[in-house]
């Protein structure tokens, strides 16, 4: 049954009164409705003015504010679906797990949490908002890790072509930053609203080619996942870059517009913005070990955690070993047996936490228990080594490239499912009447 826009109305206005006061004061308003859930103008102004003044201090133009806008609720629609998604698998980010993301972020940037908070307060965010945001972050990144993980297939075969062609390129890729816009095309489209779509993207594509400013035009026209970045991709290979860019770059070089190209989601056009060559270098591997404990209705935050303080003590004063803990309590089904060995690998392949962990320790150093998205973790560095690229990090590289052009792929795939089966409603401002 279609929710009645009054009856919202009428509850967000009840849960905002006021008493009277002398001077009117404006109401905050529904602008979208999403599911259950709602937008309020107030958000779209906020990111507005977020995307503005970014702009402003990159020195980078902006469209008109309608189109500004329109891409702005598009975003906070696509960003609300996700975090509808977690609500009702119940990930929540908790305030522990939280506090170490933020220790993390602070670590990685060489001060203090404290003086991180006053960096952030000095330009104009409170921390209180600021861990929302982390949080809300966070937590879309779960989401899309949950739900567009288990989509992606990898086969022994892809695995075996790309490790071919890594080594006839004798890892000397190209990484690329790409420029991209996408001219969306109805489901289902006639033949009209086609070639409708079509002359639109040309119109597109002369402009660009006569000098109009790439990340405006985006920002205006473009229905891709990265709009609201100008339509600016981060660098990446030809192998983990989405299909449709990998078919067309061969042999282009910056500056190059490639397009219209058409999908089945609409018409896309194609800037080389810059090129860099990849360089091989020694890899620098670690080996270490680790106990993990997995918070439950069981096991709470604070007693895992706890749990894994006790163990320390008991390593540090030699009443117990690292690996006989490992055995006994771990939860990692892949080190457990093993005393909670990992083997050598490169910290990248690791949770950015876990990864971070690692990198702040000295040889058999045991870091203090910390949070990742899998539980509760104490770890060991029992060594690091500089390697020459292997056969088996050649296969691990072209796991991680497939996969992460798949997950490309399919987080786009999942969005559209989502939106396509959600119920929206925007409500247009009222236009002040003289």
């Amino acid at each position: 049954m279609k929710p009645s826009k009054h009856l919202i109305f009428a509850l967000f206005a009840l849960a905002i009164s006021q008493p009277t006061l002398a001077a009117p004061q404006p109401l905050d308003r529904v602008a979208v409705q999403i599911n259950d859930g709602i937008v309020l103008e107030s958000e779209i102004t906020n990111m507005i003015d977020t995307v503005k003044a970014n702009a402003k201090t990159a020195n980078q133009s902006l469209p008109s504010d309608s189109a500004l806008r329109t891409q702005v609720i598009e975003r906070l629609i696509l960003t609300r679906l996700q975090l509808q998604m977690a609500d009702r698998i119940g990930l929540h980010i908790g305030d522990l797990q939280l506090d170490q993301a933020i220790e993390n972020i602070a670590r990685e940037q060489k001060i203090s949490v404290a003086q991180m908070q006053q960096k952030i307060e000095s330009e104009g965010l409170s921390f209180s908002q600021y861990r929302e945001q982390l949080r809300e972050e966070i937590t879309l990144g779960e989401i899309q890790r949950i739900q567009v993980q288990r989509r992606i297939q990898v086969s022994p075969q892809e695995i075996t072509s790309l490790v071919k062609l890594i080594q006839e390129q004798g890892m000397k890729d190209v990484e690329y930053q790409i420029g991209h816009i996408l001219i969306d095309v109805p489901n289902n489209p006639t033949s009209e609203q086609l070639e409708s779509s079509s002359k639109r993207a040309n119109i597109v594509l002369e402009r660009l080619k006569s000098g109009e400013d790439f990340r405006r035009t985006a920002i205006a026209s473009s229905s891709g996942p990265k709009a609201l970045e100008g339509g600016i991709w981060d660098y990446m290979n030809i192998n983990e870059m989405p299909t449709l860019f990998a078919e067309v770059i061969n042999g282009a070089k910056t500056g190059d517009i490639i397009g219209p190209i058409k999908s089945g989601a609409g018409f896309h056009i194609i800037k080389i913005m810059d090129a860099r060559g990849l360089q091989t270098k020694e890899i620098e591997e670690v080996r270490a070990r680790h106990i993990l404990l997995k918070p439950s209705p069981i096991l709470s935050e604070d007693r895992a955690k706890a749990m894994l303080e006790q163990f320390l003590k008991q390593i540090r004063s030699g009443e117990a070993k690292f690996e006989d803990l490992a055995r006994q309590y771990s939860e990692d089904p892949g080190s457990a047996t093993k005393g909670g060995e990992l083997g050598w690998a490169e910290p990248s392949i690791y949770v950015p936490e876990f990864a971070q962990t690692l990198n702040s320790l000295k040889n058999d150093q045991i870091s203090e228990p910390f949070r990742t998205t899998h539980g509760w973790h104490i770890t060991q560095l029992e060594e690091r080594r500089k390697t020459d690229a292997t056969d088996q990090f050649n296969s691990n590289r072209a796991h991680q490239l497939i996969f992460r052009r798949k997950f490309n792929e399919e987080l786009q795939n999942w969005l559209d499912e989502m939106r396509s089966d959600a119920y929206i409603e925007i409500f247009q401002p009222e236009t002040n009447r003289g």
